[in-house]
């Protein structure tokens, strides 16, 4: 297991992304093609950034990404990144600020994951108490047409979460990347054809 974890973390630190999770966020976008340019984008619990970092490649410079986290980074972003420490759930004025011009977006992408404890049926509710919350935004915020993606730990209850997505998207797809450590209940939940837009 270790020397399949260090292939990922050693290849994320030659292509100077911040974490090996771009991977995931690589191989979810090889998928279902979530991407294109010029898009605006939200990426909650962005720290240390390496989602950040690959939204902002694939949208290019007329596009816009938004970075948002409790934890701050010292990852260097490209011109078409804000990153902004806060709490997406809040309403603090500067969250407010930075979204404002960038509402409604093409994309709303989530790699939240709770501090873990350990007892595996507390992870998976704080998990899916995060997706849910990611899913508010995204109801709030997001383009006809725009796609959603969301980190869940499986559990009991990931399939009535997933069965709520259904009525307000296109194709609602579940999806573990190989970029996923084998024993790691992580999957990823993809919201393709956003239908439900305000206005």
């Amino acid at each position: 297991m270790k020397k399949y974890k260090d292939h990922y973390f050693k290849r994320a630190k030659k292509d100077n992304f911040a974490a090996r999770s771009v991977y995931k966020l690589q191989e979810i976008d090889k998928r279902f093609k979530i991407f294109r340019k010029g898009q605006t984008v939200i990426d909650l619990g962005a720290a240390p950034g390496s989602w950040t970092q690959w939204a902002s490649n694939k949208v290019g410079p007329n596009g816009r990404v938004l970075g948002v986290d409790l934890q701050d980074t010292e990852t260097a972003f490209a011109d078409n990144v804000v990153f902004l420490q806060s709490d997406v759930f809040s309403d603090a004025p500067e969250l407010l600020a930075a979204m404002e011009p960038l509402v409604p977006f093409d994309l709303v992408i989530s790699d939240m994951a709770p501090k873990t404890t350990g007892v595996k049926f507390a992870d998976q509710a704080n998990s899916l108490e995060l997706c849910e919350k990611a899913f508010e935004i995204a109801l709030k915020h997001l383009k006809e047409g725009g796609h959603f993606v969301v980190k869940n730990f499986e559990g009991p209850d990931t399939r009535s979460y997933i069965d709520s997505l259904r009525p307000h998207f296109s194709s609602v797809k579940v999806f573990k990347p190989k970029s996923s450590r084998a024993e790691s209940k992580e999957t990823f939940i993809v919201g393709l054809g956003f239908t439900d837009a305000k206005g």
